[in-house]
C-alpha cells in the first residue's frame, strides 16, 4: 500500500484494537494470477507475540482451494469521509478523502481438526455475541456438525502488516477543527468516526 509518510499509522496497539473494532474485511487472493475475494468477519487475536486472523468460508467458495498457497490479502477499512476544500483556509485547495484502512498479508491455514474447529467456531460467537452462547451449546450435535460440514475454518498468521491513517494531518490545527465540526453534524456514523480520529491527532 502507498503510504505517505506524514499518514502513516504505526501504533500496534492501535492497530489492532481498530481491526478488532472493524472486524468485517475483504480477503483477496490470486487464482491463476486474478484476484479473488470475499468479505469475511473476522477474529483477532495475539498467540505468542503473533498476529493471527481466523474466520471461515462456506465450503462452495472457490477461493479455498488457493488460501494455502497463495499469500492473501485482508484489508480492514471502515470509517472514511469526503472533505470538501470548503473548510480550507487557501481558496487553491482540492477535494480530498479521509480514512483509515490496514492491510494484513499472510499464508491461511486450514483448520481440519472438528474440536479445533468447534472451538474456532465458539470463539467468534464469545467475540461476536456472547449471549447467543446458551442457545448454541443447546443444538444437537447433529445439527452442529452438520453446520460444520458446510464451512472451512482457517487462521492467517500475519506476516506484514501495512497502515494507513489519513485524518487531516497535514492541515492547520484550525482546519482540523473546522473539519471535525463539519462531520460531527453528520447522520453518517463513518464521518462521525472520522472526526473523531481527527481530534486525536
Amino acid at each position: 500500500m502507498y503510504i505517505p509518510k506524514q499518514f502513516e499509522f504505526e501504533d500496534e496497539a492501535e492497530k489492532i484494537a481498530f481491526m478488532k473494532q472493524y472486524s468485517f474485511a475483504t480477503m483477496v487472493t490470486t487464482k491463476a494470477g486474478v484476484p479473488i475475494a470475499t468479505q469475511l468477519p473476522f477474529l483477532v487475536t495475539q498467540n505468542s507475540g503473533k498476529l493471527v486472523l481466523s474466520a471461515h468460508f462456506a465450503l462452495a467458495n472457490e477461493q479455498v482451494g488457493y488460501i494455502e498457497d497463495n499469500i492473501s490479502l485482508v484489508i480492514f477499512s471502515e470509517p472514511h469521509a469526503y472533505i470538501s476544500p470548503v473548510h480550507y483556509d487557501k481558496r487553491e485547495s482540492v477535494p480530498t478523502w479521509d480514512y483509515v484502512t490496514l492491510h494484513a498479508y499472510g499464508k491461511a491455514k486450514i483448520v481440519h481438526d472438528e474440536l479445533e474447529k468447534m472451538k474456532a467456531l465458539e470463539n467468534m460467537i464469545v467475540f461476536y455475541e456472547p449471549g447467543y452462547l446458551e442457545q448454541w451449546s443447546q443444538l444437537t450435535e447433529k445439527f452442529k456438525k452438520g453446520m460444520m460440514r458446510g464451512i472451512v475454518a482457517f487462521e492467517l498468521e500475519v506476516t506484514d502488516l501495512q497502515a494507513q491513517k489519513k485524518v487531516s494531518q497535514n492541515k492547520t490545527e484550525t482546519e482540523r477543527q473546522r473539519i471535525a465540526d463539519y462531520l460531527d453534524k453528520s447522520d453518517s456514523s463513518t464521518e462521525k468516526a472520522i472526526a473523531d480520529f481527527i481530534r486525536k491527532i
